[in-house]
């Protein structure tokens, strides 16, 4: 889930509810163009077997073959398929609709058919208030429910709406913050009204936690900034506190990557900083500001 929302959040504001957006999102982006560019054969179309292009090759001979020999042909392809799932798998993708275990999945679930019915409710509300869309856009997406076992998207899909209808510009709302601040008995009424109403607290919600954070931060920020008083100009404890920031944690290893310092020094710099450990250990720690 924070992989997709860092995903969502590092492209365009319009990017995640598009048919592209969606598509990749589900793992399911590119995958012909891939397997034509890696020379996978599909009906019709040449085999590239080790490096070997069988659509030139001589019948005369061994390899040639393998086009005449149905035995051969049937195993190099079952060869083809194996290996184009297993780079599928390896490149992050999912599989296709009729490779899963319908244990698991429900083989009659239509996951495109539903994720554009969900898309038609989107365009929809565009000429609807931005707070409004996003609500009926996370409503939309818990009563279609296109993807099986992926609930949690739609609130961020919600929250590229907001981001895309220009509600905020440089960060994507946390949704599902705002939610944990409804009771538990109150966030599923039988009312579409009721529903809808909930929605929006819970984006009020979000809304009021994110300023109590901008306003922790920036008093947290003049505080810490009165220590960099008196420093050299090549201190590295500016760049400390602008990295701080931007991250809820951090090691020493990763301070260390980011000044381009040693993990000694980073640890050093932490301590003039006087920044709070937040793991309670006395190995593996890290800080945090808040």
């Amino acid at each position: 889930m924070l992989r997709t929302r860092r995903r969502i959040a590092d492209a365009k504001p319009d990017w995640a509810p598009s048919p592209a957006g969606l598509d990749s999102l589900r793992g399911r982006t590119g995958q012909g163009e891939w397997e034509e560019g890696r020379g996978i054969r599909k009906e019709g179309e040449r085999s590239f077997v080790g490096g070997y292009d069988s659509g030139d090759a001589d019948l005369d001979t061994p390899l040639g073959g393998i086009e005449s020999d149905p035995h051969l042909a049937a195993a190099f392809a079952a060869v083809d398929a194996a290996n184009a799932k297993a780079e599928r798998t390896l490149a992050g993708g999912s599989c296709t609709q009729s490779e899963r275990d319908p244990l698991v999945y429900d083989p009659d679930w239509d996951e495109d058919a539903r994720l554009d019915d969900w898309r038609a409710v989107v365009e929809q509300t565009r000429i609807l208030p931005p707070t409004l869309a996003a609500a009926l856009a996370t409503e939309a997406w818990d009563a279609i429910a296109p993807l099986q076992h992926t609930p949690w998207l739609g609130r961020l899909l919600a929250a590229s709406v907001l981001r895309a209808r220009a509600k905020t510009r440089w960060h994507l709302p946390c949704l599902h913050d705002g939610l944990k601040a409804i009771p538990r008995e109150r966030r599923r009424p039988r009312d579409a009204a009721a529903r809808l109403a909930v929605q929006l607290e819970a984006i009020t919600a979000a809304a009021a936690a994110g300023l109590k954070d901008h306003d922790r931060w920036l008093n947290q920020r003049t505080l810490l900034a009165r220590k960099l008083a008196g420093r050299r100009a090549t201190s590295k404890l500016p760049a400390l506190l602008d990295y701080m920031l931007t991250r809820p944690i951090a090691s020493a290893g990763t301070i260390a990557k980011e000044l381009k310092i040693t993990p000694r020094a980073a640890q050093d710099l932490v301590g003039e900083l006087g920044l709070r450990e937040v793991t309670g250990r006395g190995r593996y720690r890290a800080w945090g500001i808040l």
